[in-house]
């Protein structure tokens, strides 16, 4: 079971300094803030407007800002987004959990409706100027909602019904996810699911027992199903599965991303090619370099030392992450900020994982690096909701 438990020390520290705690409590908002995950978002977010500026340079002649100046917008909605989600208190999610659940699952069926078009998947909104893709946001719902359900029964949390039941209502979403189609969110659904059910305190048998039937339903659909004459994945989903097995097998058709995605990642070397000699982005050889291909696109012009800063930058947001899970107030706050968290890392471990060829190609942008409004807003959003944690945490330490 989740909860807060002080150390012997913590206390004694406690009752020598009534008055600074009394004060911490009474501190404002901003004086309470995790200001290590702030400056580091604050980075993050410099980082990815900087590895745009250079990426998108000469995607259009005429404007080589034309990208950079729509993602400086996207980080000003995004700001604010993060300030709201600091200022409401999380157990306000906790209590409107069944809201939070059907705005998830309308936003996605809407998709699904009245959604737009583009590359064979169908995953957008268009809102006058504005195009959203409400998977994004609804990996934030889906923990909101996960997390409340699990901690409503954390005295019931050993009796199988319980996970059971919060997999059961969480299936729907990553199903309306999976047939968009949009097989890597789904994924990053799934894994956050996973994390929540973990960090609620399971039995290990359970949760073996859920792992077990996860693997049986990967197996169903790349082979049982296939083979039984049933496909479930699209024909370029599969391609993508089988070249990650054989890269060399058709590196002009379906591995071809994967070979120039490894072949940009190598040419940049220690320092980097530059924004004006990275061949393989500027030239058109390596595609989707402003979305998923990011990062191979970042690492030709800025080089290891370029990537190796980012990568860091990462790892100190998941780590005040995983500091703001022991300081949660509560089961529900602590289950949130593990789901953030890991699904989080587990977006960065796919989608660098599959620009070296280490993990397949599945679409997964790269947070606050990616081009793209409603990832960049998405990941700040979910910034503010650990900040929001994070602060009332405090007050009751």
């Amino acid at each position: 079971m989740v909860q807060y438990i002080g150390t012997a020390a913590q206390a004694r520290r406690r009752r020598r300094r009534p008055s600074s705690l009394g004060q911490a409590e009474d501190a404002p908002l901003v004086a309470r803030l995790d200001w290590t995950l702030l400056l580091a978002s604050a980075a993050l977010v410099a980082y990815g407007l900087w590895a745009i500026g250079g990426i998108t340079k000469h995607v259009i002649p005429n404007d080589p800002n034309y990208y950079l100046t729509r993602q400086f917008v996207f980080v000003a909605v995004g700001l604010v987004a993060m300030i709201a989600t600091i200022a409401i208190d999380p157990e306000w999610y906790r209590r409107s959990m069944r809201g939070v659940y059907l705005l998830l699952l309308g936003t996605l069926a809407l998709v699904l409706l009245a959604g737009s078009v583009s590359r064979h998947s169908r995953r957008w909104i268009d809102v006058s100027f504005f195009r959203f893709q409400p998977s994004e946001f609804g990996k934030l719902l889906l923990v909101l909602f996960v997390a409340a359900l699990l901690a409503d029964r954390l005295n019931r949390i050993e009796e199988l019904r319980t996970p059971l039941f919060a997999v059961a209502l969480a299936v729907p979403p990553i199903l309306f996810v999976f047939a968009q189609p949009d097989l890597g969110s789904a994924l990053v659904y799934a894994a956050a699911l996973g994390a929540c059910l973990f960090v609620s305190g399971i039995r290990w048998s359970h949760l073996a027992w859920l792992a077990g039937t996860a693997v049986f339903v990967a197996i169903a659909v790349l082979w049982l199903l296939p083979a039984a004459g049933m496909p479930v994945l699209k024909g370029y989903q599969k391609d993508r599965l089988t070249g990650f097995l054989s890269p060399s097998k058709d590196p002009a058709g379906a591995t071809y991303n994967v070979n120039q995605s490894i072949i940009a990642v190598g040419s940049g070397g220690p320092t980097g090619r530059g924004t004006n000699n990275s061949t393989q982005t500027n030239l058109d050889y390596l595609p989707e370099s402003q979305t998923d291909f990011a990062f191979a696109a970042f690492a030709e012009q800025r080089g290891f030392l370029g990537v190796a800063g980012l990568l860091l930058l990462y790892l100190l947001v998941v780590w005040r992450g995983l500091k703001i899970v022991t300081v949660a107030r509560d089961g529900f706050s602590a289950i949130v900020a593990t789901g953030i968290v890991f699904g989080f890392v587990f977006q960065i471990f796919v989608n660098v994982g599959m620009t070296i060829g280490l993990a397949p190609v599945t679409g997964i942008t790269l947070p606050f690096v990616s081009v793209g409004g409603s990832s960049l807003i998405a990941s700040m959003a979910m910034i503010g909701l650990l900040q929001a944690i994070h602060v009332r945490g405090r007050r009751r330490a």
